[in-house]
């Protein structure tokens, strides 16, 4: 199957993704894209994505898919091993809730068009712009090492010893965070289970800095 992954180096939606296609061992064509410069709003990429973001898969068929959370799934249940969710409803409840409280807590208010928003309509400077994404950070981040550092799931990783989808989000989102310089070891269990998924060559080659457009 040839994909092509339409993406942009320090995206972290595009981080999870790159992470899972590793994981699959799915060999992808990168074409990479500068937000800042709007290359995701022109005609032929909002054909692909009328949002006008990233990441975009594109299929062999041609047919294109959008959102992280969502290609990710597509391809556990295309591609199997190694899962990316339990085999338990139990675990899978779990592990979505810890991924959602990333991908639905932190990252929308986060992202690069919300900062862009706040300095064009309300004036805020890099200084607040950066507050913001701090704010946000440290108010999710505070329950979710609460919640990793207490329940019997977490293990090696956000749940039992293999990444799962959980890991997925735990590991673009600290990327993101470094951004803003935000230190990871105020919290310990978060801290330890992204230097655990660090070590692995499938998120390593995940990495922003290991990106062909890496700046």
């Amino acid at each position: 199957m040839t994909l092509r992954l339409h993406n942009f180096f320090r995206s972290s939606t595009s981080v999870r993704l790159r992470a899972a296609l590793n994981l699959k061992g799915l060999a992808y064509d990168y074409v990479p894209y500068v937000l800042r410069d709007g290359e995701t709003r022109t005609e032929s990429y909002l054909a692909m994505n009328p949002a006008g973001l990233v990441p975009v898969l594109e299929r062999e068929d041609g047919a294109t898919m959008t959102q992280s959370l969502a290609i990710i799934e597509w391809l556990d249940e295309t591609h199997p091993e190694p899962a990316l969710l339990p085999p338990d409803a139990d675990g899978k409840a779990r592990v979505r809730s810890l991924a959602y409280m990333i991908a639905c807590e932190i990252h929308p208010l986060n992202n690069l068009r919300v900062l862009q928003y706040l300095g064009s309509a309300f004036g805020a400077d890099e200084a607040a712009q950066k507050a913001w994404f701090v704010h946000w950070v440290e108010t999710t981040f505070d329950a979710l090492e609460t919640r990793l550092a207490t329940e019997a799931g977490t293990g090696r990783y956000c749940h039992g010893d293999t990444p799962t989808l959980a890991d997925l989000c735990l590991y673009a989102q600290v990327w993101n965070n470094r951004r803003f310089q935000i230190d990871t070891a105020t919290w310990p269990e978060i801290d330890r289970i992204f230097k655990a998924l660090d070590g692995l060559p499938d998120f390593q080659n995940a990495a922003p800095p290991a990106q062909p457009d890496a700046a």
